[in-house]
């Protein structure tokens, strides 16, 4: 037990690690070769954000724990917004004022909506996997279309701009996407059978173990960027970066299994979890969307965000 413990914590911190130099690399390599900052950031670095939640859910099903990968998608939203979200706003209130983030946040209902309907027979198809698949390659081109059309005042702009790398050689670039794409499928390969092990230790099943210590480890990276976001006033990118990043888990997240082992769902992702995700999301909406002009994520709305995070933790072990 204590062995598989060093080795998940290991596997967490490299996996963490390997995504970051890979977003590193690639985008210092996409600015070498002339690619907007603007672009960069809602493609490379929002797919590099849920880099390790793709390659561990893409594990997870070759492995053969389909509901671990169901639950790591469903987890990693829930916990990116309630407890994510929910300390950056106790730290520093956040300011919403992008329009990129405007569309961007009705796209996430509406990917939400479509993830549940897929799940709510119980099942994921491979053909639903292909779909969500699918639809992650169009957002990924919709929203490199949408930074060219991105209005030059947009905050989220020079806010993007200051978190590219800036002086990298393609040499270098092209080392740290190498190591990255070897270390990220080794380090989730040994993450996703220590956290299997785990979880029959404690008596856990596949479904919470991916709900829980697999979706709370792969989201400290997007903890401790939106923390330092807030902190050096880049509330947009900050925000931009959860939203992009939960977009993704359910289309490529949650694409994985339905690709690779598709099966029965345990019951308490269509009975609970689904729900839970989908009235975070709202909740979100709810408190960053405003049609005539900026809008706060409060304090007491992190508090909202961060009670209900805890709320959900007691009633996966209650």
């Amino acid at each position: 037990m204590l062995l598989n413990i060093v080795i998940f914590i290991i596997g967490l911190i490299v996996l963490s690690w390997s995504a970051d130099r890979f977003v590193y690399g690639a985008s210092a390599l996409a600015k070498n070769i002339g690619i907007s900052p603007m672009m960069i950031g809602l493609t490379i670095v929002a797919m590099g954000s849920s880099a390790p939640e793709i390659v561990v859910s893409a594990i997870a099903s070759i492995n053969g724990n389909m509901n671990t990968a169901v639950g790591n998608a469903l987890g990693s939203n829930i916990t990116n917004v309630a407890l994510v979200l929910g300390i950056t706003a106790l730290v520093k209130p956040l300011l919403v004022s992008s329009t990129t983030l405007k569309r961007e946040l009705p796209a996430l209902v509406v990917i939400s909506l479509i993830a549940i309907a897929f799940m709510f027979d119980g099942e994921l198809k491979s053909y639903e996997g292909v779909i969500l698949l699918g639809l992650f390659v169009f957002v990924l081109a919709m929203m490199a279309w949408l930074s060219l059309q991105v209005d030059k005042e947009d905050p989220l702009i020079a806010e993007t701009a200051d978190e590219i790398p800036k002086g990298v050689s393609n040499t270098a670039a092209l080392v740290w996407i190498g190591l990255g794409l070897v270390l990220l499928p080794l380090s989730a390969h040994f993450l996703v059978d220590s956290a299997v092990e785990i979880a029959r230790y404690m008596g856990l099943s596949d479904l919470v173990i991916g709900l829980t210590i697999i979706a709370f480890g792969t989201s400290l990276p997007e903890l401790a960027a939106s923390i330092a976001g807030v902190l050096k006033g880049e509330d947009d990118l900050a925000l931009g970066n959860i939203i992009g990043s939960n977009i993704f888990n359910l289309l490529a997240v949650l694409g994985m299994p339905g690709l690779i082992a598709p099966g029965l769902l345990d019951p308490d992702v269509y009975n609970r979890d689904m729900y839970v995700m989908l009235g975070l999301t709202l909740l979100l909406f709810l408190f960053s969307f405003d049609l005539i002009g900026k809008r706060k994520i409060s304090r007491t709305n992190g508090a909202i965000l961060l009670a209900c995070f805890v709320g959900y933790q007691f009633w996966l072990f209650g």
